[in-house]
Formats: C-alpha cells, structure tokens, sequence
C-alpha cells in the first residue's frame, strides 16, 4: 500500500528509533517511565511506585487544589464520580486511512452513503413502530383477560359473601406478571431496568454505558415492561419506548449482531461511534413518536434530553425517523381497532379529544400557580425517592434474590391498596355510555358502577384519558384525594424496582388527579361559571406533575399539544411547565439527574460552570501522560497495554524535555487509540512485515477495523511470539494526525466549549512550543459542577472513584 509505504520510507529515522527503544526498553519499565495518561476509566496514576513518588513530589507544575481520586465512597452519595465509565468516540481522526479513502471513493460513495443514511432512518421508524404495536396488543389482550376474570369473581363472590377469593386472585396475577420482569431484570439484563431514559441521555451525551444497546436488552425490556404494566403496577410503557427505539437504532445501523454473532455484511461504513450516535439520536425521537404520536415532540425530546452535539441535517433525518414511526404505529393500530380506512391511533398513550377550550387571561395565573404546586409535588417525589435509591443500594442492590422480593412485595401490596378502597370507599355513579370497558357494582345499587373500581380495573393509560375526559360529577371529593395520595406513594415505591418500567404515565394519572380536584374546588367556589372545564384542569395538573418530577419544558409542551391536538392551549402548557422546573429546581435536581448522580456517570452539562475563568487547562488536566513514539516497539505497546487502562495516548518525537521546571514529553505528532493498537497487534502490521501488508488493499485494511467494532478483543486476547515481540509498528498511518490541542493556558470554560461541542474524549494540552503537558478527559471537566439547592447556588469540585 502507497500511503502505508511512503510513511516508513525513511530507513535511518526507523533504524534509530528501533535502536534507542531497544536500549531503553528495560530502564524505561512502565512504572518508571511516563506514568499515567488521561483516560475515561481511570485518572490517576499509582502511588505504589516510589519512582512515581518522588517524581510527584519534585513537580510544582501543575498545581492541584486538592485530592482528585477517593478510595472510600458513601452510599448515596452525589458528588463522585465514578471511574468505571468511559466515553465513546465521537471524533472522527483524521488518520491516513480514512483520508485516502475520502479520495478514493469519490463524490459517487459519499452520495451512496448518504442515501443509505436515510433510508436506515427510515427504518429505525418503522421497527420502532413495530415495537410499539406488540407492547400495545399484548398489554390489551392480557389486560383484557385479567380484568375480566377478576370482574367476574367480583360480581359472584358480592352475592356469595366470598369477596377474599377476588382479592386474592388480584395478588397473584399482579405477583405473578411482576416475577417474570423483575426475574429477567434481575439475573439476565440488569441494564433493562426502569425506563432507559437516564442511560439514553446518558450514551448521546457521550458515555458508553455497557450493554445498553444490545439485543438481549430489548428482548428483557420488551417483555418487561409488557409483565410490569399487565402486573398493575404504578407503571408506564412510554418512557421504555425511547430505550427500546434506541437499542432498535443501534442494531440495524450497524448491520450485524454481535450477541447472535451474525454480520449481513451491509451499513459497514456506519461502524463508529460517531454514525451510531446519531442513529440512536432517532431510534429515541423515534420511541417519543410512536408513545405519544409526536414525531415534533420526539425531535425536541432528543434535542433537550439526550444529544449533545446536533447538526441541521440530523434535525431532518432525525424528524424522518419520527414521522415514519407515527405513521406506521397508527396505520397498524388503526387497523387492529377496526378502523382500517382511517388513521384513528395516533400513539400508545391517547388523552382523548380535546376540542379548543377557551380560556381566559385570568386563568393563567391559576395555571401558574397549579405549575408551582406541581413543582412542590415533583421536589417531593424526587426526595423521597432519592432516599428510597440510597435505601435500596445500602441493604438490596447487594442480594438479587431481594430486589425480585421487593418487586412481588411492591406488587401485592398495590393490589391490596386498590381492593380496599373499592371495598371500603363505596364512590357509586350512574352507569352511562361505556364509562370503562369492565364496571363492577360491589356494593352499589342497580344501574351505577363503582368508580374506583373503573380507575383500578384497568390499565393506568386508560386511567389517564378516564380523568381527562369524565364528565362532571365521576368522582367524589374524597375517593379521588386518597387516589391521589396512595398512587403519589405507591408511584414513589414503584420507580427503582429491578424491573422495566416507565415514569410518565404515573406522573400524569397523579396530576390528572389532583388538577381536576383543583378543578372541582374551582366549580365549588365559582358555580355556575363556563370558564370551568375540568378537563382542562386535569389536563394542566398531568402536565405540572410531569414536568415537577423530569424537569422537561420545551419537548413536554410540544408532546402535550401534539397528544391533545389543541395548539391554541400551547401558552398555559408552556407557563405551567416552566413554574413547575423553576419550583422543583428551587429544591433539588429532576428524578434522571439524580439517578445518574447516583450511578456517578461523568454527564457533560450544556454550559461550563460560571464564574471559573480563574482555573486554567494546566490545572484540571491530567498529568503525567503515558506517550508513545511514531515508530514503536511491539513489546512496550504489549507492555503498556497490559498495565494501562488507558484509551488515548499522545504520538510524539522522542525524548522528554525539561523546561522552565516544566515536565513535557515531547512534540505533539497525532494520538491514538487504544483499540487501534489492538487491531494492529491482532493483525500483526508489523514494519518487519510490511511485505505480506502491501498485499492488502485500502478497503482490507478499514475493514479490519470496523469488522471488530464495537467489542473489541482485550489485550489478553492476544498472542504474539517472542520474535514478534521484537518488531515494530510504524503508528503514523493509523494516529489522528491532527488532534484537537488547547494551550496550557486556556481557561476553563474555553476549554470546555471546545470539547463539548466536538464531542471530543480525549484533548491534549501543549505548551507554546507544541509538547505535549498533559491531557484533558471528560471527568477532568465534569469534576467541576455547580451545586443549587434552596436558592443557593455554589461551584463544587467533585471526587473520581473505582467504588461506585
């Protein structure tokens, strides 16, 4: 190969660089030789090593203000980071490789590219889509079967004094459903639990976290959340759509499966970090679509929740993606409902029709207000659970066979919360047209339905619309305040169980509850008024509620307005929306927030820390760096493979340089990359070999890159002889010739604008004469946050830790 040749023409440069390694080999050992680089799964380097120690101690330069790395962590604890993450490679290098691939296809494979982008995205719409249907029509049917027959043993056992026998069947179908979730979360996929939606927004910000896109994770939360909803739990099939729409983006994008390890050998341009970001960047737009027929909210949910880094022309595809999972969820579904013809099933989640409903000026300030109570109940959500989590990983997270206890427990005891208070609060109403698909009596007279009864015996989707759409005079005062309270408590106890789940529905059937009490309270002070509707009023309640506990605004607007088809209440929406984060925000941090505070995971905010131009790159970046050399020896690579986790090192000229007491290592030539250094020794690239390697074509040799991704093989994987231990690798064909650099002297928030825009993970750090000083990783930036809580706003330098 030309490009490869044309790097090692230069026989006397290679020759002594051989030879300095060679006779160096055995002083420079790896804990005497350059330490420790920046990486995204460890930060520091080991203090074991006296050499380390005394090298340390003689370096003023960079200053540290305090400790960086704790052994011992506290359980709950918010202001560590945890080591154990790393972070995806967005940056595209600018590697030999690649370019002489760019000139070499031509304008006719980037076209081909392209096309084959869209019509991916397109994809990802309808097997979302897919997803959806299946979620729907199994919860449907087993729902149906259940309610059904506890209706039936309800009605008997009224007239036979045998009520006991109901109840107990309710406990045990509700046990049972949650077991196989909670089972399957538990021992096969524990990455399946809750919604997704935190390690969603996690991975597009950056993170990779371990198997969250896998197929065997869609399989566990498909079925998961299908037993949790059918089980009659607190829970939703919404928020896991976003997570099941991302796992569904990953798999077709790339084109093989590494869990069946099947490769169709197709999309293997589409191989890298980068492409499959943004895939997933659709795959949850996608989810968003299909749950609640918003394709434009599913757009804005991505944009405001999860990607970090967004283009124009992902914003299009993006929007594809979406509109094609709503048209292709409402085209099926409309079908299975009896309406072939027509597209009558806009998402999985229907509110109903809402009509305009007038408003006047005045009532803005009550839905104002309604935001800020909201906001209250949200902060109050978020705390108690947040007490639950840390209670949770102290004395359960430990024994898996107690998380599958606690779910059954959560289960049983939400099944006896619902049988009492339709045994014990005799809330009756006038049987009308189909107020719920199965009304029981119990105690009621003939021709009324007990209304509790219709809020239990059903799915909490159906609940939703229930309050949203009743008409005046459903629910009595009493019944539906102590709903409110044990599902507000039960939704708490709910969220954080070992099994898949979703956080919306919960949040908008306590809403709707308390906003149409609200509403109720209104028409008691205001009779006779028509500026009264409760189903706004439960409407604008579901939204505070949500928006109290996730924090969402703009996306949140747009999902409500899509879902009710009413764009003139667009402006209460809004207005509820902000009062409800700005009252929360006041108290603590939204429920995704703190659970990912909790698992330490290194999220990149939007914005850098305000008031942090006094701290320089020379002092939050890592230091000392391990490098390597343009030319190197296949036992050091072998050598600091092994001992290193690092991902990222620094190509440089040899020899250190000290200047001005200033320790550097040597002129900045590129970087590379963990994995590359594998494929390379997997492969055997050797210079020594470089006549079997000219053999090789350009596309052979991308290929033996992207056909290993995303698992790539460990060090310990690979087996090389003694004579091999001996060649040499020429690394400049492969390195990012052109890495990002800041200067030692940039501030912070400069430095932080510049990796977060380009969603870098690894940013070296020169001094004025181009050698290199040190790196900047994603924890070095994340370590520095800003803390609100109560109105008080402070800059916190946080903890990096391998114990969490």
């Amino acid at each position: 190969m030309t490009s490869l040749l044309r790097r090692i023409e230069d026989d006397n440069m290679t020759e002594t660089l051989v030879d300095n390694a060679e006779d160096n080999l055995e002083t420079q050992a790896l804990s005497n030789d350059h330490l420790f680089t920046a990486d995204d799964s460890q930060e520091s380097y080991d203090s074991s090593s006296s050499a380390c120690r005394r090298r340390a101690a003689s370096i003023e330069w960079p200053p540290r203000k305090q400790p960086r790395t704790v052994e011992t962590v506290q359980v709950g604890c918010l202001n560590v980071i945890s080591g154990k993450y790393e972070s995806l490679d967005y940056d595209i290098p600018d590697s030999d490789l690649l370019l002489d691939e760019e000139r070499n296809s031509g304008f006719k494979y980037e076209t081909k590219k392209n096309i084959t982008r869209w019509l991916v995205f397109m994809l990802i719409g309808v097997f979302t889509a897919g997803i959806g249907v299946f979620l729907d029509i199994a919860i449907d049917q087993l729902s149906e079967i259940k309610y059904e027959t506890l209706k039936h043993y309800v009605d008997t056992c009224v007239k036979e004094n045998c009520l006991y026998l109901p109840y107990l069947m309710w406990v045990a179908f509700n046990v049972f459903f949650v077991l196989i979730s909670s089972l399957l979360v538990t021992y096969v996929e524990p990455v399946a639990a809750g919604s997704g939606i935190p390690q969603v927004k996690c991975y597009l910000n950056g993170v990779k976290i371990p198997r969250v896109v896998r197929i065997k994770t869609l399989f566990v939360k498909v079925i998961g959340v299908v037993s949790s909803v059918v089980g009659g739990l607190a829970v939703g099939k919404e928020g896991p759509m976003i997570h099941s729409g991302a796992v569904v983006a990953a798999g077709i994008s790339q084109g093989k499966s590494t869990t069946f390890g099947r490769d169709f050998k197709i999309f293997h341009f589409f191989r890298e970090d980068h492409e499959k970001r943004d895939f997933v960047s659709g795959g949850a737009a996608a989810g968003v679509a299909a749950a609640f027929g918003s394709p434009v909210g599913g757009v804005l949910f991505t944009l405001e929740e999860g990607t970090s880094f967004w283009n124009q022309s992902l914003t299009w595809r993006v929007f594809l993606s979406a509109m094609v999972s709503t048209f292709t969820l409402n085209s099926i579904l409309s079908m299975y409902h009896g309406y072939p013809a027509q597209l009558w099933v806009a998402g999985l989640l229907s509110f109903g029709k809402f009509p305009d409903i007038p408003y006047s000026r005045f009532e803005l300030f009550i839905y104002m207000g309604m935001g800020l109570v909201g906001g209250l109940f949200g902060a109050l959500f978020n705390y108690i659970n947040y007490h639950l989590t840390v209670f949770r990983m102290r004395y359960i997270n430990n024994k898996l066979s107690m998380k599958v206890l606690e779910a059954a427990l959560v289960a049983a005891t939400t099944a006896t919360v619902g049988f009492a208070m339709i045994y014990f609060l005799n809330d009756c109403r006038p049987l009308g047209q189909d107020p719920t698909k199965f009304p029981i009596q119990v105690f009621c007279g003939d021709g009324e339905y007990n209304a509790l009864g219709a809020l239990w015996f059903q799915t909490p989707e159906t609940s939703v619309k229930s309050l949203f759409q009743d008409p005046p005079g459903s629910h009595k005062v009493t019944s539906l305040s102590l709903f409110f309270v044990l599902y507000f408590l039960l939704s708490i106890w709910t969220y954080g169980l070992s099994l898949s789940a979703g956080l919306f529905i919960p949040s908008l059937l306590t809403g709707a509850a308390w906003g149409r009490l609200t509403g109720m309270g209104l028409m008691w002070l205001f009779p006779n008024q028509s500026w009264i509707d409760l189903r706004k009023y439960a409407l604008i309640g579901a939204a505070a509620q949500l928006g109290g506990v996730v924090r969402m605004t703009i996306s949140l607007t747009v999902i409500l307005i899509e879902a009710t088809g009413n764009i003139a209440f667009g402006l209460p929406l809004m207005l509820t929306l902000i009062c409800a984060k700005w009252m929360g925000d006041f108290f603590n941090e939204g429920i995704y927030d703190i659970h990912i505070m909790l698992a330490g995971v290194p999220l990149l905010s939007w914005d850098p820390p305000p008031l942090s131009h006094d701290i320089y790159a020379s002092e939050i970046m890592s230091h000392p760096v391990v490098v390597l050399r343009t030319t190197e020896r296949v036992a050091r690579i072998v050598q600091i493979l092994t001992a290193e986790t690092h991902n990222g090192f620094p190509v440089v000229d040899p020899g250190h340089e000290l200047q001005s007491e200033k320790i550097s290592f040597g002129k900045l030539r590129g970087l590379i990359l963990r994995h590359q250094l594998i494929v390379l020794l997997q492969n055997k690239i050797f210079n020594e070999r470089m006549d079997l390697w000219d053999s090789k074509n350009l596309e052979v040799a991308l290929k033996l890159f992207r056909n290993e991704y995303p698992r790539y093989p460990h060090i310990q994987d690979i087996s090389l002889s003694s004579a091999e231990m001996r060649c040499t690798v020429d690394l400049r064909p492969f390195m990012n010739s052109s890495p990002y650099t800041v200067i030692h002297s940039m501030t912070l928030p400069r430095v932080f604008r510049i990796f977060r825009a380009l969603g870098l993970r690894h940013l070296p750090v020169i001094d004025d004469t181009n050698q290199v000083v040190g790196m900047v990783t994603r924890k070095d930036l994340v370590r520095y946050r800003v803390h609100h809580h109560n109105g008080h706003m402070t800059r916190e330098e946080l903890k990096i830790s391998e114990k969490i």
